[in-house]
């Protein structure tokens, strides 16, 4: 196989350490409004996933509508949060090997803009994607859906076939294979064997080059 043309990384999970944090907090907010969920249910049923999305599946759920002001509650809390939050170690180092071989790359996330920039401002990382930031606010359906990934694609002037994803959720594994994309699941925090559609599973940032190298 070729070196991809592209390289499009999801946020939270791969570039920074903040899905324990979010979905702890939805989990508590969930609970509060009736659903109870733990931080490991809200993981399975929601990690990858928009807030519009989750809140069409919790509501089924339910058989009621959440409160109106859930999703503005989860992002202050989220964003209070933040203050602490750090990179998933060992990226910051493929990022720079991306950098030095020339390999393009942008981020395609589930995340608002707004939550996108604040995590990538927090860790140091807004420079190296600014301009090549593509949000599930961008399109119509987002993750499992391949629009966001096909999305990114074209804004970046590549085919989807020369791209490899790198996602650390089903939900986003099933979005790039549905876009016609390489996947490479990174099963730190998620069971891997609810990757097991990815093109390559990997739990340690280190093996991510030579994946993307053999690809």
């Amino acid at each position: 196989m070729t070196r991809p043309a592209l390289v499009i990384f999801d946020n939270d999970g791969v570039l920074v350490d903040s899905e324990r944090l979010a979905n702890g907090i939805l989990a508590g907010l969930l609970t509060e409004a009736g659903l109870p969920y733990t931080l490991d249910e809200a993981v399975r049923d929601y990690m990858g996933g928009s807030m519009v999305s989750m809140r069409r599946k919790a509501e089924a759920m339910l058989g009621s509508a959440l409160p109106a002001d859930l999703e503005d509650r989860y992002h202050q809390q989220l964003f209070e949060g933040f203050a602490h939050l750090q990179p998933v170690p060992g990226v910051r180092e493929v990022l720079d090997g991306l950098d030095a071989d020339g390999t393009p790359y942008c981020l395609a996330s589930s995340g608002t803009h707004r939550r996108i920039h604040t995590a990538l401002t927090t860790v140091g990382f807004w420079d190296r994607f600014d301009g090549r930031i593509f949000s599930s606010e961008d399109v119509e359906h987002g993750k499992p859906a391949p629009d966001l990934f096909l999305h990114a694609a074209s804004s970046m002037g590549v085919k989807p076939d020369d791209c490899v994803v790198v996602e650390d959720s089903p939900l986003g594994v099933a979005a790039a294979n549905a876009a016609g994309m390489r996947v490479f699941g990174f099963a730190a925090m998620t069971d891997r064997h609810k990757l097991t559609t990815a093109t390559e599973i990997f739990t340690e940032m280190s093996a991510l080059p030579g994946l993307i190298a053999g690809a």
